[in-house]
């Protein structure tokens, strides 16, 4: 496994980053345990979880069982080199009371919650889970107006975090902030406040990227690359629709379609066609669809690190078989072409 350095940090990770989101909920302990042991042998030492976690439902009760069960793993284990990202939820969430938005007062008390149910000393990454404006994430394109928001409020909720960012890393406690779901626009008001007032930048964006999900691919890019901002891409399958396993609209038994119909509004009336495209593709060049979707995203113009997470070890020990393969030429421009004839398919 690859390690690189990330963006403008001091931290060494592996090329693939491993998510825990169902762990607590369609993964329990013992097998959350066996993928983390599996990944470590891999050479995975970077680790994504949420004070939100598990999905499948979110719930206030079940929040923050993601974080123990890791903890209980980081615990007995005691893992070397190991870089350990969480999130705040953001605002709107049933995972915390009242659906309250992010403000410094509720950060600090839930990065000591996570630091606890961790049971680590110091958070390598915290992100925030989405920006308390809204943004068009989470299939919201098709309906975002950002006419409602308020500048000068979100330039002041900006510096009130990246100040109590500021102290938190002095405090030891946390080593870089981060976002998540966020926009171009959003990344560069993050970095200029942070550069005119010589507060902590921003470490990296984690934003759902996959060969049918490439919202990041134009404005954002070119923001990340210029800003030497790497992306985390959550759901490079497509919450499984890359596997194929859905295909001819079908929903296998303990899947995550059974509690979920709509994969969160991925299945619209084009996602099969482009499926389709992309497994005939697959098939062409002889690599497994799985193996394909995941690396693809290790070749584009912006630094992309996979989050990749598996409901089972035996889905954990597939995706990992694809680690470092080549993707010729002729098939990227193949996966281009495309998705030019199916842009934005959810």
């Amino acid at each position: 496994m690859q390690k690189l350095k990330l963006g403008q940090s001091d931290l060494m990770v592996s090329e693939y980053c491993l998510g825990t989101m169902t762990y607590g909920s369609q993964t329990d302990e013992a097998d959350a345990h066996r993928q983390l042991d599996m990944a470590w042998e891999h050479g995975i030492n970077f680790l994504d979880a949420a004070e939100m976690y598990p999905v499948n439902p979110v719930t206030f009760e079940t929040a923050g069982l993601t974080e123990e069960i890791v903890g209980r793993w980081i615990t007995a284990r005691k893992p070397a080199d190991a870089v350990i990202a969480t999130k705040i939820t953001g605002v709107g969430s049933v995972a915390v009371q009242d659906r309250a938005p992010i403000t410094a007062a509720r950060m600090r008390a839930a990065v000591e919650a996570s630091l606890r149910r961790l049971q680590v000393e110091c958070i390598d990454i915290y992100q925030l889970h989405w920006p308390n404006r809204g943004s068009y994430h989470f299939r919201k394109s098709w309906q975002f107006d950002p006419s409602g928001q308020d500048r000068a409020a979100t330039v002041a909720h900006m510096l009130e975090i990246l100040e109590l960012a500021r102290d938190l890393i002095a405090e030891g406690k946390i080593r870089h902030l981060a976002l998540s779901n966020e926009s171009a626009w959003g990344l560069a008001m993050w970095v200029r406040l942070a550069d005119e007032h010589g507060l902590p930048r921003v470490l990296s964006v984690q934003n759902e990227y996959s060969l049918l999900c490439r919202i990041f691919d134009l404005d954002l890019a070119e923001a990340c690359v210029n800003e030497d901002v790497p992306l985390l891409a959550f759901s490079p399958l497509a919450a499984g629709l890359l596997t194929g396993k859905y295909a001819g609209n079908v929903t296998p038994e303990g899947s995550r379609r059974e509690g979920n119909p709509d994969l969160g509004g991925r299945i619209t009336g084009r996602v099969f066609e482009a499926v389709s495209g992309y497994m005939a593709v697959a098939h062409e060049a002889q690599i497994d669809p799985v193996h394909l979707a995941v690396q693809w995203t290790r070749t584009r113009p912006a630094t992309t690190l996979p989050i990749i997470g598996a409901t089972t070890s035996e889905q954990l020990a597939h995706l990992l078989g694809g680690v470092g393969i080549a993707i010729p030429e002729e098939i990227r421009a193949a996966i281009d072409q495309l998705n030019r004839a199916m842009p934005q398919v959810y």
